[in-house]
């Protein structure tokens, strides 16, 4: 059974999550965490719960959920994951945070692998599937149990809301279909833990989100 641990890091309350399991193996996607306060906080907890991580991933590159992954990486002797079509996101990572006037505290490192529509991803006795759901960014994909009924979203959707799509890269139309194709079709049950806020379900945002009402 895979637990979900979210932290809120950074100036812009990115969600991060550690995944586990009975086994003890982890792992870390999206680690917002900014500066060395952050980075304890997220070290500290995988000591204290004597996980081992063993894969770093990322939803999508935008800089608010890739500010810890050369702390990660370098950490853990882990290589990054990802979508390749978000390797222009990634790259931008110092450029961008200039223009919001935020110092980088380390530099990305390169991927290791990058992820594809249908991959499964293992750790300890759990799967991940990943699922290609661009429209925020063109890389983002979605990480799916299907044992668990958990989603780990990005910022492809939020409960009673979407990813933005006015940033390079995103494509509001692309964005709708990538929900209501990859997302919708999953049980009602399924819990959505989202890149910003609370988590959701499928079946309350299929019921109550604004954006995607038939």
């Amino acid at each position: 059974m895979i637990n979900v641990h979210v932290f809120t890091f950074n100036p812009f309350s990115e969600n991060s999550y550690v995944l586990s399991d009975e086994t003890g193996e982890c792992v870390i996607i999206d680690p917002g965490c900014f500066g060395r306060d952050e980075q304890q906080e997220l070290k500290s907890f995988i000591e204290e719960q004597q996980l081992k991580p063993v894969r770093l991933l990322n939803t999508h590159c935008h800089i608010d959920h890739v500010f810890g992954n050369d702390f990660v990486s370098r950490t853990w002797n882990l290589g990054l994951e990802m979508n390749e079509k978000d390797m222009p996101v990634l790259q931008s990572f110092g450029q961008v945070c200039r223009m919001y006037g935020v110092a980088p505290v380390e530099s990305q490192p390169e991927p290791a692998r990058f992820l594809n529509e249908g991959d499964e991803l293992a750790f300890g006795k759990s799967k991940l599937a990943v699922f290609l759901t661009p429209g925020h960014s063109p890389g983002s994909v979605s990480f799916y149990s299907a044992a668990d009924k958990i989603l780990i979203s990005g910022d492809v959707l939020f409960q009673r809301s979407i990813g933005r799509t006015d940033l390079p890269g995103g494509n509001f139309e692309t964005l709708i279909s990538s929900i209501r194709e990859k997302i919708f079709v999953l049980p009602g049950d399924t819990v959505v833990y989202s890149g910003h806020g609370p988590s959701t379900t499928v079946a309350e945002e299929k019921q109550e989100n604004p954006f995607l009402k038939q």
